[in-house]
Order: structure tokens, then sequence, then C-alpha cells
């Protein structure tokens, strides 16, 4: 007894430490409008650098193009497709409008909240709609959801910052906003942060595939190098496990590239940069979407998602192992309900469940019923179902649910309007 109260005692005076898990945190930052060839051609020594340390990965946005999923190319779109890793047909938010986004379909800090009550986030932005809108901090909708550390809504002070006509009044908005992330998340290391960059959106509207563009993303590759040192000089003082992404919102139009909105391969194909190399095999052999962000961050910060939530996630988690991507589904005349994917290992006798809904109850806040109506081997890639549908239902959920995660698919009862 007496042994164990020394220890004790040593213990709390810090003479003696217990070894413990480094707190996980994660910071994503958003520079908007860049896509993946202008990338390459630019000068980015910070991004380099936190490529080398981890990796690049190619993405894109927009959804299936020609199905349901299809989203606009454009900013409020491609934040909120990060923010909820779901696509415009759940979120809604259709253009930079965002009249009516869907809380239904809840954000990454929603789920970090949800998870751990007492945790601490940030978002430093250079557009205040960010928080206010797309997160919608304090808003019955998303439970008066709080966000502990805010730096935004400078675009709306004309006093010190006064628009201009080419907008260099965001370039140092964007250095303000960067300047400070990186004085905050050092003090006070918030456990997920966002970072939102403009200013290389604007230069590309004025000047397309310029100098002038590419200057730009030398500029905030130099506020990403600021953040990025916050973070490294956290993880050396205090021993903390830092998730560091840098991602882009959308491509351009293929040939002055000053615009944005459409499906062409340029305005959909995006990347990622980030710092952890150890990534799983789906990550590793395919271009990863947009939608992938959310259960990334969700499977580095061990943040648990409730099945109903799960079940609408377009995306999946970069870390942790996939068994399957790339789900469809098509409603046959005959009544078959005929599936394909892509399994990750095709030798894997590993099974998964089909559950179908034929309602999307979810869209207003209310649950899903879901019904298995069989199994399948992975490795096999497609299957087909006999499948009930009821008179008066137009419309199928269909989720496969394997060991690791979920992936689902809209489908809509053929001849239906």
């Amino acid at each position: 007894m007496k042994k164990i109260l020394y220890v004790w005692i040593l213990w709390a005076t810090g003479l003696i430490s217990v070894a413990q898990t480094p707190a996980k945190k994660a910071v994503f930052i958003v520079v908007d409008g860049i896509p993946t060839d202008i990338l390459h051609k630019a000068n980015t020594p910070n991004l380099d650098r936190i490529e080398h340390e981890g990796l690049f990965l190619e993405s894109y946005v927009g959804g299936e193009r020609g199905g349901y999923s299809q989203t606009p190319t454009i900013s409020s779109n491609g934040y909120a497709t990060l923010l909820t890793g779901t696509w415009v047909n759940k979120h809604n938010v259709w253009d930079n409008g965002i009249d009516d986004p869907n809380y239904h379909y809840p954000t990454v800090f929603r789920l970090y909240k949800n998870a751990y009550p007492n945790g601490k986030t940030a978002v430093y932005s250079t557009w205040l709609d960010n928080r206010t809108k797309l997160i919608g901090e304090g808003l019955p909708a998303t439970g008066n959801l709080k966000i502990d550390y805010a730096f935004d809504g400078l675009e709306i002070d004309t006093l010190n910052y006064p628009h201009d006509k080419h907008s260099y009044h965001i370039k140092r908005i964007d250095a303000a906003v960067a300047l400070e992330a990186a004085k905050s998340i050092y003090k006070n290391g918030p456990d997920l942060s966002w970072v939102y960059l403009q200013f290389t959106d604007d230069e590309s509207h004025y000047f397309g595939e310029s100098p002038e563009f590419y200057n730009a993303i030398g500029f905030e590759d130099a506020l990403i190098g600021l953040v990025y040192d916050a973070v490294k000089q956290r993880e050396e003082e205090f021993g903390e496990d830092w998730l560091f992404i840098v991602t882009t919102d959308h491509g351009r139009t293929p040939l002055t590239a000053k615009s944005h909105g459409g499906q062409s391969d340029r305005e959909r194909n995006t990347w990622l940069v980030m710092n952890k190399k150890e990534i799983n095999d789906y990550a590793r052999n395919n271009r990863t979407a947009a939608v992938d962000l959310l259960p990334t961050i969700c499977d580095f910060m061990d943040i648990s998602i409730v099945p109903s939530t799960a079940y609408e996630l377009d995306g999946v988690s970069l870390f942790n192992p996939v068994d399957a991507f790339g789900l469809k589904s098509f409603l046959g005349e005959n009544g078959q309900l005929s599936l394909f994917w892509t399994a990750t290992d095709k030798k894997s006798d590993t099974t998964a469940e089909i559950l179908v809904s034929t309602t999307n109850n979810v869209k207003i806040g209310e649950p899903d019923v879901y019904r298995k109506i069989g199994e399948v081997l992975l490795k096999d890639e497609r299957a087909s179902f006999p499948i009930d549908i009821p008179v008066d239902a137009n419309f199928v959920k269909v989720v496969l649910k394997s060991p690791n995660h979920v992936l689902n698919y809209w489908v809509k009862k053929v001849n239906a309007k």
C-alpha cells in the first residue's frame, strides 16, 4: 500500500510520467478553385513539403456525371460536399446563395461535437457564410452548434478592407485569416479546424490561366506554410498527433480557366495533400472523392457515426480498410435489382449484406426502415435480387453493408417520374 501511494505521489508531482496516447487533432484547408494540372505547374514549396512528409492524391468533385448525384462545380457546393460527405442531392446546397441547406445531413463539426461535447472547434475563413450558413452555427436545425474559435467576416469590413476591381482586398483578408489561424492553432490547439482561402479563385476569374493565377497559388502556398508550421510546433511541444489536409473545391473550365460550374474533366478534377502516408488500398490505387474527407477525419479522430448517418455518406475513409467502392444499382422491368461494385481485394471471400429502403425519411429528419434482401461475395462484384416494391414507391435506397463500412446508391423505379 505504501509503495502504491509513493508511486501515485511521484506521478501527481510530475516526477514520473505515464505513457499516454497523443491527442488527435485535425485541420483541413480549402484553397479555392485550383485544378490539378495548374497546381502541378505552380511553385508550391510548402505543399511539396507536406506531400514529402505525407502524400498527394488525385481527387474529384461533381458527383456522378449524368447521375442523380451530379453536383455543380461551384464553391459552396464543394464546401458542403467536403463538410457533409454527401453530394448535392442530399446537402441541397446548389449555388453560392446557400438558400436551403439540408442540415439533416450533419457536417463533420456536428459529428465531432456529438462525439466529444467538450472538444474545441475552429473556423478561420475568408467567407462568413461558411460558418453561419454551411455549418449553420447557432441554428436550431443544427442543435445550436457552437464553433469555439471563429475568425471570419472580414469581407464585410469595407472600412479596413475596401473592395477593389481585382479583389486584392481578398488577398489581404486571406493573409489575415491564415495569420490568425496559425496563431490560434499554436496557442489554443483546437481539436478540429477549417481554414478557407479564396484569392486564387478571384484571380483565375479575372485572368484565367496566367502568371497572376500562378502567383496567387504561390501566395496561398506561403499562407498554408504558416498554418502547417503552427501544427508542427504543436506536435513538437505538446506531443499531439495532427492530421493536416489541404484540398480545393473545384477545378476550372478547359480553355481559359476563367470559370467553373460544369462537368468537364478539368472542372471536376481536384486534389488532396496530407501529412500522413498510411492510407488504404482504395486511396492508394484510385482517384479519391471530395466526399471522402468527412469519413477520413472521423476515422482519424475516432468519431463514431450512427447508422442512419453512415447509410447516407457518399464517401469512404482513406485510412481504415475499404472493402469495396463504386456501388451502382439498377431496377429492371422484371423486378430484379441489379448491383455492381468494385472490390478492393478480388481474392477475399469477404461477404456483405444488401439492405434496401423505399423511403427517404432522412431528408426530413426521420429514420428510414431498411430490410435485408440478401448477401453477396464482394469479389463477385455484381449481384441480382428479386425485389418487391410497394405500388406507391418510386424510389429505392440500396445499402451494401460490409465488415468495415457501408456504401449506398439511389435507384428510381422503372418509368417513375
